[in-house]
């Protein structure tokens, strides 16, 4: 495959795992019993996004590095799906 592939793959499946691992870790007002006054009790209690973000990175390396050693390295094509797959 192209290395454009693999840049394209990383940045949709970035994407995808961020909306994964966003709710992971998060606290809201109510859980740590300090609520800001005109805000929902439910309102999440601090930015964890930094946090977020590095996560979502590493999953998304990873997951492109097994899709790279998949296709690149072992030699899995598209085309091997029937062969995989029992009838």
């Amino acid at each position: 495959m192209n290395w454009l592939v693999y840049v394209a793959t990383f940045f949709i499946s970035w994407w995808f795992f961020l909306f994964m691992v966003l709710p992971f870790g998060l606290k809201t007002q109510d859980e740590e019993d300090d609520v800001t006054l005109g805000t929902v009790a439910s309102a999440p209690r601090g930015p964890h996004m930094l946090r977020a973000v590095l996560w979502t990175t590493l999953i998304t390396l990873l997951f492109v590095a097994a899709m790279y050693w998949l296709f690149e390295v072992y030699g899995f094509a598209f085309d091997d799906l029937p062969r995989i797959v029992p009838d």
